[in-house]
């Protein structure tokens, strides 16, 4: 499991918050971590790499009495706390639910809580009581789009973005950062930077997860379905932040060699380029499909 350390201490201040990144943005969804941070930071913001983190666990416990398959994410709680810190901030839409529902599930019953600190070896027990947050929370609720606007320098101006949700952002409702059935924060962020947010009916569908291992076969069919959709709404992009969902979305696309396909990217990407952001923190070289011929076309690279 990664044990990343952060170079400097994390000091309070509001505009430097602790930040989980997970094992994706360290492997094949660097260009999401990098232009998070990058476009953080022209907005006045330090994502601090949280000290000795470790893996969310990926996937959340549906048994009631499971406490071990917390010990994970709840070690990376303690992590923020050992920093005199209450809250945490992620990109990734898994890492943000597994993370967010742990960390309900042992401060909603000081029995459990106990029964965790019990389990692990940690000097201080974890006490409850730090928020997980979405980087889209912190846009939406902090930030605010209406400043993010008066900083862009790049307006996305004509560019159509389809926003994939999928289903870690916005399900189980007490953890969703937005309506499960008609979200609108992707949506708001998008016309924040000039771009034209396109609703189309699979926004919120899954796109089959962990099945691309097992059953390919299986996400082709509802890759299929969402990108149809995004097309036949006239995306020219599709934007998401889960790096499992921009994995299945790109590939199954170049799978099926599809004759026109739609590029997946990150939310933070196209963040990062209305903000200014120099194009090698963007990330776009490493996409299956380069979205910066259409970029191109509109003066925007």
């Amino acid at each position: 499991m990664p044990d990343a350390k952060n170079p400097s201490p994390i000091t309070h201040h509001p505009s430097r918050i602790p930040y989980f990144p997970g094992c994706a943005l360290k492997d094949q969804a660097e260009a999401f971590e990098e232009s998070a941070r990058a476009a953080m930071a022209a907005l006045g913001y330090e994502l601090a790499e949280l000290p000795r983190w470790n893996c969310c666990g990926t996937v959340y416990s549906l048994a009631t009495d499971d406490l071990m398959r917390h010990l994970g994410p709840v070690r990376n709680l303690v992590r923020v706390q050992e920093l005199g810190e209450t809250r945490l901030v992620t990109l990734c839409a898994m890492c943000y639910n597994t993370l967010a529902r742990s960390s309900r599930f042992v401060g909603a019953d000081p029995e459990r809580l106990e029964r965790i600190n019990a389990f692990m070896d940690e000097e201080a027990d974890y006490r409850g009581g730090v928020e997980v947050l979405h980087l889209l929370q912190l846009l939406r609720d902090e930030v605010g789009f209406e400043e993010i606007e008066a900083k862009v320098k790049k307006p996305l101006a004509g560019v159509r973005v389809a926003p994939y949700y999928g289903c870690m952002l916005l399900r189980p409702r007490e953890v969703g950062i937005d309506a499960p059935d008609s979200p609108e924060v992707l949506e708001a962020l998008f016309s924040a930077l000039g771009a034209e947010p396109l609703d189309f009916p699979q926004k919120a569908e899954c796109c089959g997860a962990y099945q691309t291992v097992s059953d390919p076969e299986i996400v082709r069919e509802r890759v299929r379905e969402i990108v149809s959709a995004a097309r036949r709404a006239g995306a020219e992009l599709i934007a998401t932040s889960c790096p499992l969902c921009q994995f299945n979305l790109e590939t199954h696309q170049s799978v099926a060699h599809h004759p026109s396909p739609i590029t997946v990217v990150y939310f933070t990407q196209l963040l990062a380029l209305a903000l200014g952001v120099p194009e090698d923190k963007l990330g776009f070289a490493g996409l299956k499909f380069d979205p910066r011929p259409l970029l191109s076309e509109r003066e925007l690279v």
